[in-house]
């Protein structure tokens, strides 16, 4: 099993992140070829200093590397890859 972890800074604008997060590009990264389960964070993201500027963690999870790697290269990951310039 493979895994690609995403993690997201503390966004300007939290609730437009969030609608935009969960109406696009959620359902962008699910039709990645290869994608096996996709998991987010819930809740703020904590360290053991208190609070951080992560705002999200994303864990996408493959098959195998070769089924990352094919799955980022698919128009499917090209247009997820797209798309963060819209958000993040």
């Amino acid at each position: 099993m493979a895994k690609l972890v995403v993690i997201y800074r503390t966004p300007k604008n939290a609730a437009a992140f969030d609608a935009h997060y969960a109406a696009v590009h959620i359902p962008l990264a699910q039709k990645i070829p290869g994608v096996k389960r996709y998991d987010l964070s819930t809740g703020p993201v904590t360290g053991p200093e208190g609070a951080t500027n992560v705002h999200l963690v994303a864990t996408l999870y493959f098959g195998s590397l070769a089924d990352l790697k094919a799955g980022l290269a698919s128009p499917e990951g090209q247009a997820a890859a797209a798309d963060l310039a819209n958000f993040a």
